[in-house]
């Protein structure tokens, strides 16, 4: 099995050739951050490129114009602002000015913060000629994402996972959530004890599910014969499919 991954990474467009030059010339699974992108500009990719276009620089300023809110920061003072940001209990504060603090507090739910129009992974599972089976994943991250952020992407087993003797899983939604749970691993390991891939994808949401009810979350579960399915959370899902003896992509709606 071999895996490569790159995160954080900045100046860099094609993140996602940059994760299988790791894997192919490399030992490591995951690099990260400024000596990421300096090890794909190394190995031939484009760039330095400037990423921030006039959409995203318009949110930007936006976002900033509205005092940095929402965000996902919690249990900081101030709150209604840009920052600097100081850990609530760190300050001496009186109960009165805890009391206002509270009061003043925009309260933002996990799936304001995380929906269709405000994050933009993309997972792909593929089965060659000879059966094997590879997946992979790009994102951009999440809006409004502390810098240093790192998502479950790059996390092997949490947005992909395949295995040639198995199938494979591709996920999006709340990945601050779903990597904690590993949900592409949870779906290929229940194939391989048995499970079909509609049950197997049930299966790895309802986890989740179980301990986070407002989660946003999907996956898609193929096996290494072709059979797939999804599932989903919080959301209508869509997924694609296209084989040798399809005419044309088919699209697939799941509902939570």
């Amino acid at each position: 099995m071999e895996v490569g991954a790159v995160a954080a990474m900045r100046y860099v467009k094609d993140g996602i050739r940059a994760a299988r030059l790791v894997m192919q010339h490399t030992k490591h699974t995951l690099l990260v951050g400024e000596q990421a992108s300096a090890f794909a500009l190394s190995m031939g990719l484009p760039g330095p490129t400037n990423l921030s276009s006039s959409e995203s620089l318009a949110k930007w300023s936006k976002w900033k114009e509205n005092r940095c809110q929402p965000n996902f920061r919690q249990n900081v003072v101030p709150i209604n602002s840009c920052g600097p940001y100081h850990p609530r209990d760190s300050l001496d504060l009186t109960k009165e000015a805890c009391s206002k603090a509270k009061l003043m507090e925009t309260i933002e739910s996990r799936s304001s913060l995380v929906g269709l129009h405000n994050h933009d992974t993309i997972a792909m599972a593929v089965i060659d000629r000879m059966g094997h089976l590879a997946v992979g994943t790009s994102t951009n991250g999440a809006t409004y994402k502390i810098p240093g952020r790192v998502g479950d992407g790059p996390i092997a087993g949490s947005s992909a996972y395949a295995d040639d003797e198995i199938g494979a899983c591709g996920a999006t939604g709340d990945g601050d959530i779903m990597m904690r749970f590993l949900p592409c691993y949870q779906v290929v390991e229940s194939m391989r004890s048995g499970m079909e891939p509609k049950l197997a994808a049930k299966d790895a949401i309802s986890r989740i599910a179980r301990k986070f009810p407002d989660f946003v979350g999907a996956v898609f579960a193929i096996n290494k014969n072709g059979k797939h399915a999804g599932a989903c959370h919080g959301w209508t899902f869509q997924y694609s499919v296209r084989s040798e003896e399809m005419d044309d992509v088919e699209v697939f709606t799941v509902l939570p």
